[in-house]
């Protein structure tokens, strides 16, 4: 797990089960043996597509760090493999750890390369509906307006929680579980916070279509960047790749994204893992 001499990377959402994205994904190299590359989330929609792109990742760079996002979490009709919540989760960490691949569940490692040392911390917390319009009262009333436009996220479909009751019931229990890890960390170390969706709300109103936010974190994690002394934030599931400022701190949007997404942008490095940039308050 050398990195002394490496870079800490980041990229996200790579979708292989598009033809093009499995390509480029094939065309991904370190450019040290010390590459580390954190992965926030959305492999593929199917097991074996997430298997794959691991798999591919963990033979080129020097440690891969997984969190996870909503499609690996998902069960589609056509996926082999239909486990479900929870159960389907835990197949994912077993599968990481037979790979040599880090997840939310194991001991957080630390970065020594440049700017270093740094505890990555992958993150796997879900959303609540809490990011969704004020105007609406309630998070069936949010939904229900999602619905009548006509933009409606697909885990309404193929996203399922058992044993919880729904994604929010999933997200407070993991923020909780969570929260009592961060706050055992060495107090004097800074963190590298990566999860497939934003801690905050902000990133959300880039959105072309509203409604989709609610779909897209929880403010309960609103001042986790400042809590738990993140020299960088790492996320995805946007599809927006950028980085933006917030109190000091550098949120990294890291996503591929669907073929015509990343076609289309002017970036020449569109399709390339981003090198996460360690600043902040705390270095």
């Amino acid at each position: 797990m050398s990195g002394a001499r490496g870079r800490l990377l980041a990229i996200s959402d790579l979708h292989v089960g598009h033809d093009a994205n499995r390509l480029l994904v094939q065309s991904l190299r370190p450019a040290t043996d010390g590459d580390w590359l954190l992965v926030a989330g959305d492999i593929g929609d199917r097991f074996d597509d997430v298997e794959w792109g691991l798999r591919l990742l963990r033979d080129r760079f020097a440690q891969v760090v997984w969190a996870p996002g909503n499609r690996e979490l998902s069960t589609r009709p056509d996926d082999p493999v239909q486990l479900r919540g929870a159960e389907r989760y835990q197949a994912l960490v077993e599968l990481c750890r037979r790979l040599g691949v880090l997840t939310p569940e194991d001991p957080y490692p630390i970065w020594p390369g440049p700017h270093g040392p740094v505890a990555i911390a992958p993150l796997f917390l879900l959303y609540d509906h809490s990011f969704r319009d004020p105007s609406t009262a309630s998070t069936g009333e949010a939904v229900l307006r999602a619905h009548e436009a006509g933009v409606v996220c697909p885990d309404e479909f193929l996203l399922h929680t058992e044993p919880f009751a729904g994604p929010a019931d999933w997200c407070h229990a993991r923020v909780s579980a969570t929260r009592v890890r961060l706050d055992a960390l060495d107090s004097s170390l800074p963190t590298v916070l990566v999860n497939h969706f934003p801690l905050i709300k902000e990133p959300t109103e880039a959105l072309p279509c509203r409604e989709l936010a609610q779909w897209c974190g929880t403010v309960h994690t609103h001042d986790w960047h400042r809590r738990y002394r993140a020299a960088a934030v790492v996320y995805g599931h946007l599809h927006i790749p950028c980085t933006s400022w917030h109190d000091r701190v550098p949120f990294q949007e890291v996503s591929l994204g669907h073929p015509r997404e990343w076609r289309d942008r002017a970036d020449a490095t569109a399709g390339t893992p981003r090198t996460v940039r360690l600043a902040g308050p705390y270095r």
